[in-house]
């Protein structure tokens, strides 16, 4: 019988993710990933561990709810840890986890290019919308 070394393990596992096919599991989760609020929670986090009350502030516009989604969704991924600190009132501080921490540095630099070339979308958009795209 012939065994299979961890690394032909590993390749063979990558092989059955497409994140092309809606089946795929990575499917999905490029859809969280790219979720806007979620984009920005993680953003925020990557400065360090934020209190609700200061995420909600930093991203200007997220209702509570959808903020309140964004985090819960994030913290079953496994990418946002939360923290309950027993006080009056609760205190409750949200951090990225390890595996979050290195999404970071990915949604960081996304959005740090969107702040870069908003000004080239828009003049974009403006040229398509006169019809000469």
């Amino acid at each position: 019988m012939a065994t299979t070394t961890a690394d032909r393990r590993r390749e063979q596992a990558s092989a059955e993710f497409n994140a092309f096919l809606k089946a795929c599991p990575t499917h999905e989760l490029l859809g969280r990933l790219s979720e806007k609020w979620s984009c920005l929670v993680v953003a925020a986090l990557a400065d360090g561990p934020m209190r609700y009350g200061d995420l909600s502030r930093r991203i200007a516009g997220v209702s509570p709810k959808m903020l309140t989604q964004s985090l819960r969704s994030l913290e079953r991924d496994g990418l946002v840890s939360r923290t309950v600190t027993p006080s009056v009132p609760v205190r409750v501080d949200y951090e990225l986890t390890e595996l979050g921490a290195s999404l970071a540095q990915l949604m960081t630099a996304v959005k740090d290019w969107a702040e870069t070339h908003i000004k080239e979308v828009h003049e974009a958009r403006e040229r398509y919308d006169a019809g000469g795209v």
